[in-house]
C-alpha cells in the first residue's frame, strides 16, 4: 500500500457484539443460521446487498449500520410487526410527514440518539423479521481519517489522528462510536500476534505545493490538525534534505493546554528548529474565550504577505459547520481591507485560488 501526505485512511469497521446479540434475542433468531437475500429486481447488476449467504452473526457486525439513527421508513416497516396499537401508532406518527409527526421523529428518534436496539427495547411489542430487518437496514459504512503522517518519514506505517467517541444518551445509554471504540482496544502486545484491521488508502486533492519554497498557512483546530502533522513532517524532510523550505505557519485550537493539546513536544520542536510559526488558542485557558478565528483575525499582516504577496498556500482542516465558514470570511476580510477590494472581487480572488489549488478544505461535519 502506498499513501501521500493529505490522503485519508479508510477503516471497515466490526459491530459491537453486545448489540448484535441483543437483536438476535428481540428478533428470536438464532445468530449462526446462513441465509442469503436476493434483489428481487432482475435487472440490477447488484444481485445482493452484501456478500451472501452468510450468517445473520456476520451480517449484523460487518455489514449493517445497526448504531445509526432509523430513518422514517424503516420506522414504518417496524409498525407492522407492532401487537401494541399504542406502539404501532407511535411508529406510523413519526414516519409521516405531517408536523407533529416529523417532531416526534425528532425528539424521540434524533434528540434521543436512539438506533434499532434501543427502539426494539423500547417498544416490547415490535417483534421484526430478521430477514426483513437485514433488507431495511443501511450498509455500514467504512470511516475516513486523514492521514497524520508522511511516507517521506513513515514508509511502512500510517497514523490517523480520531477521538474515541463515548457518551450517555438522553434516555441513560452508553453509545460508543463504531470504529474509533473497535481500534482503541487493538493494541498490540508484547509476544502476541499484531492486531489487524480492514483498510485502504482513499487518494485526496489535499496536497502540499509541489516546491517546498512556496509559503503556507495551515488552519486544523483539534483532530483537523491531522493532515498538517505530515505536511509538517514533510517540509522538515526537506529542510534537512538541504532544500529551501517557505514560511510554514499552523494555527491550532483547542480546549485546554494540559488537557487536548495533541503532538505538543513533535511541534514545539519543529518550532523551536525554526520550521514552523505556531499560533495557538486554548479556549479554556482564561476567562474569554479565545479560538483559532480570533488569531487569524489579529494576524492580517501575516496572512496577506503569505499568501498575496508571496502567492503561499492556504489549508483548512476540521469542522465544516461554523469553522470553516469562518476562516473563510477572515480571509475575505484581509482581501477587503489589506487589497481595497471590495466582496465581489475578494471572492473571486478565494475563488481563483480555488482553481490553482491554493485554497484546500478537509473538512467533515
Amino acid at each position: 500500500m502506498r499513501y501521500d501526505a493529505g490522503d485519508h485512511l479508510a477503516v471497515y469497521p466490526v459491530n459491537d457484539s453486545e448489540l448484535v446479540e441483543k437483536i438476535g434475542k428481540h428478533t428470536g433468531k438464532d445468530l449462526e443460521t446462513i441465509f442469503t437475500l436476493i434483489n428481487t429486481d432482475e435487472e440490477s447488476s447488484k444481485k445482493h446487498p452484501f456478500p451472501c449467504p452468510t450468517t445473520y452473526r456476520t451480517a449484523l457486525t460487518h455489514y449493517l449500520d445497526i448504531t445509526m439513527n432509523p430513518r422514517t421508513h424503516v420506522l414504518k416497516e417496524l409498525s407492522e410487526y407492532c401487537s401494541d396499537p399504542a406502539e404501532k401508532e407511535k411508529l406510523r406518527l413519526m414516519s409521516s410527514t405531517s408536523p407533529e409527526g416529523k417532531a416526534l421523529y425528532q425528539q424521540w428518534i434524533i434528540s434521543n440518539n436512539r438506533n434499532i436496539v434501543h427502539i426494539l427495547e423500547d417498544m416490547p411489542s415490535c417483534k421484526p423479521s430478521l430477514d426483513h430487518l437485514c433488507e431495511l437496514l443501511p450498509r455500514l459504512q467504512p470511516r475516513y481519517y486523514s492521514i497524520s503522517s508522511s511516507p517521506k518519514l513513515y514508509p511502512n506505517t500510517v497514523h490517523i489522528t480520531a477521538v474515541v467517541v463515548e457518551y450517555d444518551t438522553p434516555t441513560g445509554r452508553h453509545n460508543k462510536g463504531v470504529a474509533t471504540t473497535w481500534l482503541a482496544v487493538k493494541k498490540p502486545v508484547a509476544g502476541q500476534e499484531l492486531p489487524t484491521a480492514p483498510i485502504f488508502i482513499r487518494k485526496s486533492q489535499f496536497r502540499l505545493p509541489t516546491k517546498p519554497q512556496t509559503p503556507i498557512i495551515m488552519v486544523g483546530p483539534g483532530t483537523g490538525l491531522a493532515p498538517f502533522r505530515g505536511f509538517i513532517q514533510e517540509r522538515n524532510q526537506a529542510k534537512e534534505d538541504g532544500q529551501a523550505v517557505g514560511e510554514t505557519v499552523l494555527y491550532f485550537g483547542c480546549r485546554k493546554k494540559t488537557e487536548d493539546f495533541i503532538y505538543e513536544e513533535e511541534l514545539l520542536n519543529y518550532e523551536k528548529s525554526g520550521l514552523l510559526t505556531l499560533h495557538l488558542a486554548f479556549s479554556r485557558d482564561q476567562a474569554h474565550k479565545i479560538y483559532v478565528s480570533h488569531l487569524l483575525e489579529q494576524n492580517a499582516d501575516e496572512i496577506w504577505r503569505i499568501i498575496v504577496e508571496n502567492n503561499g498556500h492556504l489549508y483548512i482542516c476540521g469542522d465544516a459547520k461554523s469553522m470553516a465558514p469562518d476562516v473563510r470570511n477572515i480571509v475575505m476580510k484581509v482581501m477587503q481591507d489589506k487589497g481595497q477590494m471590495n466582496e465581489q472581487q475578494a471572492s473571486a480572488y478565494l475563488k481563483k485560488m480555488e482553481t490553482q489549488k491554493r485554497y484546500s478544505a478537509d473538512v467533515w461535519s
